[in-house]
């Protein structure tokens, strides 16, 4: 059995918390929030605290924090010489160093307070201070995903930056296009085939392979009279995300 502690009570901690709570070889302790009332959902399952004294003996800390806690909530975890961790994508393992034992886990995905996510089909990338370590955070993983990688901080630095770039940059092209469609009286559901079909698409092609489009085709009539469809904010980002399109795909205007 391994007993785990996890610190935070956001989204990530929460859904690994719920991921754990499934596994039998995991017994989840305690979960530490600065703010309890967050947590009250959790009932009497868990013990919830709010003070770092109270920390119980565990085989592993988790610090599902915002990034710039991370290290001042490792520094209460000093005297511990338990495997210590933390979940962000950006922070290097480094800013741990202040301990004996520690490494990252970072669950590659988009998490949110009500949408269930199915941990087994989550890339987990870890990455410890010792051959030791890493073994441990390999099992610790293996029981809730069957994808765990082996990932340095340079490498997940950038996996962190180009997930920015598929899920959040996206996601926020998805909002501009709803609100345009509302202000044309428009259901955005009209879009959601397509959007669904981009996606499959990139499941059997590279994404340059899958590029359509009049940026792709240099129609500069169509890209003239979107233009003029738009208000300044979004003819920059039109203008922008044209020009990267055909500077990558060798075309110009």
């Amino acid at each position: 059995m391994i007993k785990v502690v996890i610190l935070g009570a956001g989204n990530v901690g929460i859904h690994l918390y719920q991921s754990f709570k499934l596994t039998p070889e995991v017994d989840v302790i305690q979960l530490f929030s600065r703010n309890p009332s967050r947590l009250d959902f959790i009932g009497n399952t868990t013990e919830v605290i709010s003070d770092y004294e109270q920390l119980a003996e565990a085989d592993i800390y988790i610090l599902s924090v915002r990034d710039s806690a991370i290290t001042e909530v490792a520094q209460n975890l000093k005297a511990s010489k338990a495997l210590v961790v933390h979940t962000s994508g950006s922070v290097a393992m480094e800013d741990l160093s202040m301990l004996d034992n520690f490494g990252i886990f970072y669950p590659l995905q988009t998490f949110s307070k009500n949408k269930e996510v199915n941990f087994s089909e989550i890339p987990l990338c870890i990455e410890a201070n010792s051959e030791e370590n890493l073994i441990k955070l390999k099992e610790l993983g293996s029981l809730i995903s069957t994808k765990v990688f082996e990932v340095n901080s340079e490498q997940r630095r950038a996996l962190h930056l180009s997930a920015v770039i598929v899920n959040n940059f996206t996601n926020h092209l998805f909002t501009l296009a709803a609100d345009y469609c509302n202000e044309n009286e428009l259901p955005f559901d009209i879009l959601r085939p397509l959007i669904q079909e981009t996606f499959e698409k990139i499941q059997d092609l590279p994404p340059y392979d899958a590029q359509t489009g009049p940026a792709l085709r240099n129609d500069i009539n169509t890209i003239e009279t979107h233009l003029q469809m738009l208000n300044e904010d979004r003819q920059k980002i039109y203008k922008t995300l044209t020009d990267s399109i055909q500077k990558t795909h060798g075309k110009k205007l």
